[in-house]
């Protein structure tokens, strides 16, 4: 029984997406519920399985194409077999038609049979397909061979009509290796945000820095009890910025309103971003209600976060919406910086690498663990004055963190 593989069914914040890596080829055997083919949103990466074991017969839409939510990618039949089992000895007209099929595919490449989007890849890239070893079924060349191929620097050397003057142009010495790879469409999204937020909004950035010890000190005495308790949650320090920073959105709305149009939208809830960096790009998961969280349910949360976002796991209503977003540049070593709007969000909290310096405290000279914060806003709906003292409140809460249990 043919059935029609569709597009997944996408929310209104996304138009669209692009056919980004079909894991299965015509002809292959799929089990229940394997992965076939991953589909790219501005998001997250969306990913379609088999509805039954069977096979791939058609695929309609090729790897890089745009699809709309639902729309049919390719055809697959129910309870058929593969190209492998379909060559049993009482079948050998099957195998006679088969062996027809891949021809075409494999004329002018020494009978090397390439999948669909292996052979796209070669010819845009002036490869030889009978020069890439195939590592794929029955010595199938799939597209990660052409593209190891392609890394290796053999590329087919392309036609030219002054030949003797190509090959005596001297090669630089020393590795000279260039790479050229479309831009996915999470990097373009957040481009265009970026873009948006720095053209749109009336952004500035003031700073305060925030001395670390008490918060590292109460860490230190209770980590070890504190991820016993909690089955192996271990306490740092976002959980304790979350909370200041929920504390603060309380004492000033303004820096928890989000503009639309020319309307002011007030929330009555703190729902707060926490940046994720994956090797796709930057993602903001939001952590819901967390007026309502204890410190061990953010850090739980934020950790699952993390992982899921480096897997491609999270999914698009975890990274809509949002009141306020923190991003954690200290991680990779950054000692200060100036974070870009998450629109259309009005505020965002950039936290820094914890530096030792030395410090005025009581007229002498000590040696403190202090941490940059950076804060910028929407000077259209944020007054200078409520930002500094926003940062400032998250500053006294976090040197003095019994402040932020007693909420004063």
């Amino acid at each position: 029984m043919s059935t029609d593989i569709k597009a997944p069914t996408f929310p209104e914040s996304v138009q669209d997406g692009t056919v980004a890596t079909w894991h299965k080829q015509p002809g292959e055997a799929c089990s229940r519920d394997e992965l076939i083919v991953d589909i790219e949103t501005d998001k997250v990466v969306l990913e379609v399985v088999a509805p039954a074991d069977g096979v791939l017969s058609e695929i309609m839409k090729g790897e890089g194409d745009t699809v709309l939510s639902n729309e049919v990618i390719a055809k697959f039949e129910e309870g058929a077999s593969g190209s492998a089992s379909a060559s049993s000895s009482d079948a050998p007209a099957a195998d006679k038609t088969e062996e027809q099929a891949e021809a075409p595919a494999a004329s002018g490449s020494d009978d090397k049979i390439l999948s669909p989007a292996a052979r796209k890849l070669a010819d845009e890239n002036n490869v030889d397909p009978a020069s890439v070893a195939g590592t794929g079924k029955d010595g199938r060349v799939t597209k990660e061979d052409v593209m190891n191929h392609i890394e290796n620097g053999a590329k087919k050397p392309a036609p030219s009509s002054q030949p003797a003057q190509a090959a005596a142009a001297p090669m630089p010495a020393g590795d000279r290796v260039e790479k050229r790879v479309p831009m996915t469409r999470l990097r373009k999204r957040i481009a265009e945000r970026l873009l948006d937020a720095t053209s749109s909004t009336a952004m500035l950035t003031t700073f305060n820095e925030v001395n670390m010890a008490p918060v590292m000190e109460l860490r230190k005495q209770y980590k070890d009890k504190f991820e016993k308790i909690h089955n192996g949650t271990r306490l740092g320090f976002m959980g304790f910025f979350v909370k200041a920073a929920t504390e603060a959105l309380k004492r000033f709305p303004a820096v928890n309103a989000s503009l639309d149009g020319d309307d002011i939208v007030y929330h009555g809830y703190q729902d707060i971003g926490v940046a994720v960096s994956t090797d796709k790009g930057l993602v903001v998961p939001v952590l819901r209600n967390s007026e309502n969280m204890s410190i061990a349910e953010v850090e739980s949360t934020i950790r699952d976060f993390g992982g899921r976002a480096r897997d491609g796991k999270l999914s698009i209503d975890e990274m809509t919406g949002g009141t306020f977003t923190i991003t954690n540049g200290g991680v990779f070593g950054s000692l200060l910086s100036t974070p870009i709007l998450n629109l259309p969000q009005t505020a965002i909290l950039g936290m820094h690498k914890i530096q030792e310096r030395p410090m005025a405290v009581n007229g002498k000279v000590e040696i403190l663990p202090m941490m940059y914060l950076a804060l910028s806003y929407d000077h259209r709906m944020i007054d200078g004055k409520e930002a500094v003292q926003f940062l400032v409140a998250i500053k006294e809460l976090l040197e003095d963190p019994a402040r932020i249990l007693l909420e004063i």
